[in-house]
């Protein structure tokens, strides 16, 4: 189990530099990250340009998540296979020409169909990031490198998001994803001038789901997916609730991602403090501070000042978080690091799918308070998963 009186190592080590690979991947993962969190925020243009509703328009980003899923479940392992450098390239190539589409897209059903191509190429790119990330990373500075690379999340908010909504209220909804395909073409290329490799860890490869049997990664999994299912389905419909029921522009909800992304990036000058506390002890306190916010989220909805606060501090918890389950998992076995990568990026693609569309109807039929108070709910099953992995975790190192 990683981090367990790690303190005393890593005060030993001498300082390291953390490598550039990790801001390359760090841009991948802000292409990659502002499609598929864009669309809450310009979904009421979209809507009104195809005639269509905003949980119909929302189908699209339902779709991204179940390519992602589709594509990171039974493709991951191909990054063991083949590299992860091969696997990161390719993925990025298709994932711009579907962005690409997207912004041509006439109808909405050609959008969705768009959407679900991106989504099967970021099925791919994702768990090549993390797992060339786990590799990059030197020694006593995991959970830096690892936080540089997700602060992409970070850069997809306030340079991605934020000013997506601007441009959408300016000069229309189509240039955003026009956009996006130039962000994905500059980033194929600096994965290509960086040569980012990642040696193939095994000649050959198991069925996908066989990397479920690594002890420890099923629990992980399911806090996993309450974690991203509470967090897509609130962050889908914020944008319309700030949109029709407080009467904001969607510039207001640009601000918004930027105020979330700001949080999220905030909490990188903290990530060497997690190297220096049992990380199976410290993820469940983190998946319960989360739910903490979406309650004051939830009592504070019908302010767009408060909801800023709330959400720069939703930012800051889901970082903590999202790094700590990051490590946790690429710990487990590390020649099987891209297979168990995939199942992550797949379980999270898929609470994608879950969070949007079953959120929906709660939204339609209560309002926006009732999504947070949900959400609070799958993060205390994320945190009582979180829990048993760790108990089980401890089990395995005193047998």
């Amino acid at each position: 189990m990683p981090n367990v009186n790690q303190h005393s190592s890593v005060a030993a080590l001498p300082a390291t530099r953390i490598p550039v690979a990790a801001y390359a991947l760090c841009l991948c993962i802000a292409v990659i990250g502002s499609n598929s969190l864009v669309l809450g925020p310009i979904a009421p243009q979209v809507a009104e340009s195809f005639g269509r509703d905003t949980p119909a328009v929302m189908t699209a980003s339902g779709a991204f998540g179940i390519g992602t899923a589709l594509a990171a479940i039974l493709l991951g392992r191909l990054i063991d296979r083949f590299g992860a450098g091969v696997t990161l390239r390719a993925a990025l190539a298709l994932f711009t020409l579907a962005l690409a589409s997207s912004a041509a897209a006439p109808v909405l059903p050609v959008l969705v169909g768009a959407q679900f191509v991106a989504g099967l190429a970021a099925g791919v790119a994702l768990p090549s990031i993390y797992t060339l990330a786990a590799a990059v990373a030197p020694a006593g500075r995991e959970s830096d490198t690892i936080g540089i690379v997700l602060s992409g999340w970070t850069l997809s908010m306030v340079a991605g998001v934020s000013l997506s909504a601007v441009m959408a209220d300016s000069i229309g909804w189509r240039l955003v994803y026009a956009f996006a395909a130039g962000a994905g073409t500059f980033a194929l290329l600096v994965a290509q001038a960086m040569k980012l490799q990642g040696a193939p860890a095994a000649a050959t490869t198991s069925s996908p789901l066989a990397a479920l049997r690594v002890p420890g990664v099923v629990p992980l999994l399911v806090a996993c997916a309450g974690f991203m299912a509470s967090f897509y389905g609130v962050y889908a419909y914020i944008g319309d609730h700030l949109h029709r029921a407080l009467g904001l522009s969607l510039s207001a909800n640009g601000l918004l991602a930027l105020t979330y992304g700001l949080g999220f990036g905030a909490a990188a000058f903290l990530d060497g403090l997690i190297d220096r506390f049992d990380a199976g002890r410290f993820l469940p306190a983190m998946f319960l501070a989360v739910g903490g916010v979406y309650l004051g989220m939830g009592a504070v909805s019908g302010s767009y000042v408060l909801m800023l606060a709330a959400v720069f501090l939703w930012g800051l918890a889901n970082h903590f978080a999202l790094n700590v389950l990051i490590m946790r998992l690429g710990a487990l076995d590390p020649a099987r690091r891209g297979a168990v990568m995939g199942l992550n990026s797949g379980v999270t693609y898929l609470a994608l799918f879950v969070g949007t569309a079953s959120f929906g109807p709660l939204y339609t039929a209560a309002g926006f308070a009732v999504l947070p108070v949900a959400a609070a709910g799958l993060m205390l099953l994320a945190a009582i998963s979180a829990t048993f992995a760790r108990a089980k975790a401890l089990r395995r190192v005193t047998s």
